[in-house]
């Protein structure tokens, strides 16, 4: 045989070579264009490989139901974000209308044709929401405000020929409200110069003559106004003087006599109340349920109210008859959560959204006159049987000062033996309340990693009074921190949880209370994993937009006071940093409008410094959180990755 010429030999070699950087890439995952990593090793495919049925769970949100046919709008992704499509009959085909790189946040039809829809949407996660106009017809999508402010809370009134909406526009940080005819955007008008970024209108007189304008202070603090539709001349529904309370929605009735409500004054607990305004009398309504009342919907012809409250983290559905103020409960929906009650225009079928920790949110209905419930979408669970998946359990665990802290617990399959490694997930908000839901990709944590995820509700969680809801504000703010050491410990005592072996992370302020673990209490957890959260209470105060930055300083106090500014900087994270010892995994949004992403930055570069190990990810086109599909993969598989480094080995 002739032997390989020195020429083609060293092609040859050039070739392995190639191909083995082509190996090489092709075994790793690249992050898109959008992404930006610091310090994140090569992702391995087969993590991919492995965990991509994970990332394929889809859900569904009613929006509207038309106005005059058995059809909804609902909001879901079928390609990188969610969008609005039309259901026309129950399981039926969701067919997209919106095709945007954008998520689209809701979407609503004029109440008495239906012939357009109105719909608001953001660019890059900026949440400078615009409002368009589609038209059912052609198809086409008109943009109705001015492309700049951030417009929220459009109401339209009971005739469909006009909306009401808050806007910046004035000045980009009080929120003002506007009314004008969709069809007409030349209509547009400011009704009522407002001070504050809290102000939203909440509902139309039936009359057409009146608004009811929500003035929000804090999630302990609210005022209702009615307002004048044609001269925006206001007054007080509810006495400024009097004790400290919480109106989050209102409701006209029929004859426009009064208000439905719901209300915290004088109970621990958001009751429906019913307001004579005539007499400016409060008529509680569901005292006999000791629970909040998270929402509620008017009928159309004004017979029946339908009620979701929250029971222990649980949702539950009950219907009021107006005239009798008689209600019940509506059957067979039990350890769920419950959103979005609509009623369609015929007064007979209320509208829904279900979800539990077996099912990702799809969208129902209840007709009140046969009693039949009706299942109207069924998402893609990406071939996954999901009955099979751990349920929810509550726990509950004392904290230092004997109070009891509540939240849920997912166990892992029983082919995981031994004590399971834990990772503690802290909802945002602080606001807010982790539930038993289906937790989506993370359910891959509990099922092929076999690790057990606890949500808990710290004290400041809604759904537990509101005295527990304002124990962590200002001063109190390291009272909700000692909650979390507490359950630290619960965990180390539970035979089923291995207490050496934890990882804690969270969103928002739950980024915050991840970055309180890493600095407060570093010899208690194994990792942390940050996602676009608080560093520092100061500075994010000061850097935050301004529309919000009053709201939050009554949760978190005003760093503009000495004390409280002093207060503020000592329990910062970013001012601990020198107490880190534990692997930090930090995700963050160029475009957060929320906590900006200097927060982020911060403490990635603090972190960096002390030379802990530190994994930084920043998408360019996000904001407060990822919202686009092929950033969410990266991030769910660099976080297996970071999981399997350094919790489980």
């Amino acid at each position: 045989m002739r032997s390989i010429g020195p020429r083609l030999a060293l092609a040859l070699l050039v070739a392995a070579a190639v191909s083995l950087v082509l190996s090489a890439q092709e075994a790793s995952i690249t992050p898109n264009e959008s992404l930006v990593t610091d310090g994140i090793p090569k992702i391995p495919a087969s993590i991919a490989e492995k965990a991509a049925r994970y990332t394929e769970f889809r859900s569904a949100t009613l929006q509207s139901w038309h106005p005059t046919r058995t059809e909804m709008l609902v909001t879901t992704r079928f390609a990188d974000t969610n969008q609005v499509h039309i259901v026309r009959q129950p399981m039926g085909a969701r067919r997209q209308l919106t095709f945007f790189p954008d998520r689209v946040a809701d979407a609503q039809f004029e109440p008495v044709k239906g012939d357009y829809f109105l719909f608001r949407k953001d660019v890059d996660g900026g949440e400078w929401y615009q409002i368009y106009r589609y038209d059912t017809a052609t198809g086409d999508i008109t943009l109705i405000t001015d492309g700049k402010s951030r417009n929220q809370e459009v109401r339209f009134n009971h005739q469909g020929s006009r909306i009401a909406y808050s806007s910046t526009r004035r000045n980009g940080k009080d929120t003002d409200i506007w009314v004008m005819d969709p069809a007409d955007p030349t209509s547009d008008t400011m009704l009522l110069a407002l001070e504050g970024g809290g102000w939203r209108a909440i509902d139309w007189s039936h009359s057409g003559k009146s608004l009811v304008v929500m003035e929000y202070i804090s999630a302990n603090e609210s005022y209702l106004w009615l307002v004048d539709a044609a001269t925006g001349a206001r007054q007080p529904i509810v006495d400024r003087g009097g004790e400290k309370a919480l109106y989050s929605d209102a409701r006209f009735s029929p004859d426009d006599a009064g208000l439905y409500v719901t209300t915290d004054n004088g109970s621990e607990f958001r009751r429906l109340t019913y307001i004579d305004l005539a007499k400016s009398k409060q008529t509680p309504l569901t005292s006999s349920i000791p629970w909040d009342v998270d929402e509620f919907q008017l009928s159309p012809d004004g017979r029946h109210i339908a009620i979701v409250t929250n029971e222990n983290g649980a949702g539950a559905l009950y219907v009021l008859d107006t005239v009798s103020r008689q209600f019940h409960a509506v059957p067979g929906l039990t350890n769920a959560v419950i959103t979005g009650v609509t009623w369609h225009a015929n007064s007979r079928e209320i509208g829904f959204n279900l979800n539990n920790a077996r099912t990702p949110t799809d969208v129902y209905s209840f007709n009140i006159e046969s009693g039949a419930l009706t299942r109207w979408t069924e998402s893609e669970t990406g071939g996954l049987n999901t009955k099979s998946f751990p349920d929810a359990q509550l726990v509950k665990w004392k904290t230092f000062d004997g109070k009891e802290i509540s939240g849920f617990l997912y166990m892992p399959p029983a082919k995981f033996t031994g004590k399971r490694p834990v990772i503690v997930n802290v909802h945002g908000g602080p606001e807010g309340q982790s539930r038993p839901i289906f937790i989506g990709r993370s359910n891959y944590f509990l099922n092929e990693m076999g690790v057990a995820i606890v949500y808990p509700n710290v004290r400041g969680s809604t759904g537990y009074g509101k005295t527990f809801l304002a124990a962590d504000n200002a001063f109190r703010r390291e009272d909700s921190y000692k909650d979390m050491a507490a359950l630290f410990d619960w965990i180390k005592q539970d035979a089923r949880l291995d207490g050496d072996r934890i990882l804690v992370t969270g969103g928002s302020y739950g980024g915050h209370m991840t970055l309180v673990a890493a600095t407060h209490y570093s010899d208690k957890i194994r990792a942390s994993i940050d996602v676009v959260g608080i560093s520092n209470l100061v500075t994010f105060l000061e850097h935050t937009e301004s529309y919000r930055r009053d709201l939050r300083r009554a949760e978190y106090g005003d760093e503009r006071d000495p004390k409280m500014r002093a207060y503020q900087e000592r329990v910062a994270p970013m001012n601990r940093v020198k107490s880190v010892t534990r692997p930090m995994f930090i995700v963050a949004g160029k475009n957060d409008p929320r906590v900006p992403i200097s927060e982020s930055d911060q403490i990635a570069a603090a972190v960096k410094a002390k030379g802990v190990p530190r994994w930084y990810l920043v998408g360019n086109d996000e904001g407060h959180g990822f919202a686009k599909r092929k950033n969410q993969d990266f991030q769910f598989y660099a976080t297996v990755h970071f999981i399997q480094t350094y919790l489980l080995n």
